[in-house]
């Protein structure tokens, strides 16, 4: 079957570049791994691998050429015994068009912290949904009858900080690139030039510097909003996370707390490494005093990020890069907010459930659509909260349905679907039907090549034979 290669990204927020020059040619046979091609930004210059072993069935740009975009096909791999007419006819050499889009593509490639691309001015190009349409209940939060609009997660997390910054002076946002260069991820666009230096402040990097101070303006009665690159990074504030912000309340006796937000993306983007790959939901789970949210939705990154600003508690918001660019319908109201520990039934069914929250949400949604067509009527729940986490709701789902599965992108040891599994058999286990399964990555450092990297992740097909095996399918 041929695989295409895509143009990666050199930062987060590259979005074309030239493809200066093949170093392989049409029938030349390659392994994972090998270096097919170079790119180059006026920046930086970068290699492209193969993503697996076959052979160039077609080079569809031509070397040299300039503003190619992010995620472009620009090979075809086939496998030995194959011809270039299997190709797809999609797969048609094009030139790159001339308007300019965003590519929304920022986990194409792998990345340093001093890579940067100047602000584009380009709109977004046409949305694509983030899964498969699939009959999806009616969330209880949002008023029958509201306008919907569709917005990236992007937007719906600048949108956010932008209206609690208007309505609460005491709001400031702060972290790495947030001001002039609006954002690593452009989350902080237009920041700048609506509340200024004072409220939208770029710091050194030092994270552990810049968590403290974040924790000192809020010990005074501040909101500040402290956003990390990506929450490995955070590592370095992980003493000022847990025991300054998250101690606080409970060593002063309730007299001084600290109302702040650390939020970031958290987990695997595309080929940036073990370092900048790890899913912190379940570890900021584990410390009494923190609330740990990590949305799916557009509209869920809207109004749990409001909430969490409003919040008399630290928060971990967790993001995640890859979702950054995908579109969600998201309620046209004045003041949309959404409570903090509230689970979302995305989907009503009767035969088992699935939970799962953030980035794992997307592959929920697919193995959904795959075992409908199964005949399996799958239940599926949006945690959206981690900490805390509204087990009533799964536990009520699973006493309907005898089955559930869980998953995620983290680590399995102490993972989110183990704690949730230990909950569950506590509170139902005599209606379970069949052994709790959870989903989640390999139990591996990520590794930094393509094909190695898809191995360690989570797939649709392991959720569907997951549920599959609990229906005794």
């Amino acid at each position: 079957m041929p695989v295409e290669i895509l143009m990666p990204a050199l930062s987060p927020t590259m979005e074309e570049g030239t493809l200066s020059k093949w170093l392989k040619k049409e029938g030349d046979k390659v392994t994972s791994g090998d270096v097919i091609a170079e790119i180059e930004t006026d920046k930086a210059t970068m290699e492209v691998e193969a993503v697996d072993e076959g052979v160039i069935g077609k080079l569809l740009i031509d070397a040299g050429t300039e503003g190619v975009k992010v995620n472009t096909p620009i090979a075809v791999l086939i496998q030995e015994g194959e011809s270039a007419a299997d190709i797809s006819s999609s797969a048609k050499k094009e030139e790159p068009k001339a308007e300019a889009a965003n590519s929304d593509s920022d986990a194409a490639g792998g990345k340093t912290r001093e890579a940067s691309e100047e602000p584009s001015a380009a709109k977004e190009a046409a949305k694509v949904p983030a899964a498969p349409k699939i009959e999806v209940a009616a969330d209880p939060d949002i008023p029958e009858g509201t306008e919907m609009v569709m917005t990236t997660v992007r937007e719906a997390l600048r949108d956010a900080m932008a209206e609690e910054m208007r309505a609460d002076e005491k709001v400031f946002v702060m972290g790495e690139e947030v001001a002039e260069y609006q954002g690593a991820y452009k989350i902080t666009q237009g920041l700048l030039q609506e509340f200024g230096e004072r409220r939208v402040i770029d710091t050194p990097i030092t994270e552990h510097g810049f968590a403290g101070i974040g924790v000192g303006a809020a010990m005074t009665g501040l909101r500040p909003i402290v956003e990390f690159m990506t929450f490995n990074f955070a590592m370095q504030a992980i003493d000022q996370i847990v025991n300054s912000a998250a101690k606080t309340l409970y060593m002063s006796g309730g007299q001084m707390g600290a109302p702040m937000v650390f939020r970031g993306p958290s987990g695997a983007a595309a080929r940036v490494g073990a370092q900048h790959s790890q899913c912190y939901a379940a570890w900021y789970s584990h410390i009494p005093g923190l609330k740990v949210v990590m949305p799916y939705t557009a509209a869920d990154a809207k109004g749990l990020l409001k909430a969490a600003i409003r919040d008399p508690n630290p928060v971990i918001f967790l993001e995640n890069e890859i979702l950054y660019g995908q579109s969600f319908e998201v309620p046209k109201l004045d003041d949309f907010v959404l409570p903090i520990g509230k689970a979302r039934i995305h989907r009503k069914g009767k035969d088992a459930t699935i939970v799962s929250f953030g980035i794992g949400m997307t592959y929920a949604i697919k193995a959904v659509a795959e075992l409908e067509k199964l005949g399996i009527d799958v239940e599926l729940i949006d945690l959206r909260t981690i900490r805390p986490m509204d087990l009533p709701t799964v536990i009520e789902s699973v006493k309907k349905t005898g089955r559930l599965v869980t998953v995620e992108e983290g680590f399995p040891q102490s993972s989110v679907g183990d704690f949730i599994a230990n909950q569950v058999m506590r509170a139902a286990f005599d209606y379970l039907d069949a052994p709790i399964l959870t989903i989640a990555g390999k139990d591996v450092p990520m590794p930094y090549a393509a094909n190695l990297e898809k191995l360690a992740l989570p797939n649709v097909d392991e959720v569907v034979q997951a549920v599959k095996t609990v229906c005794y399918k």
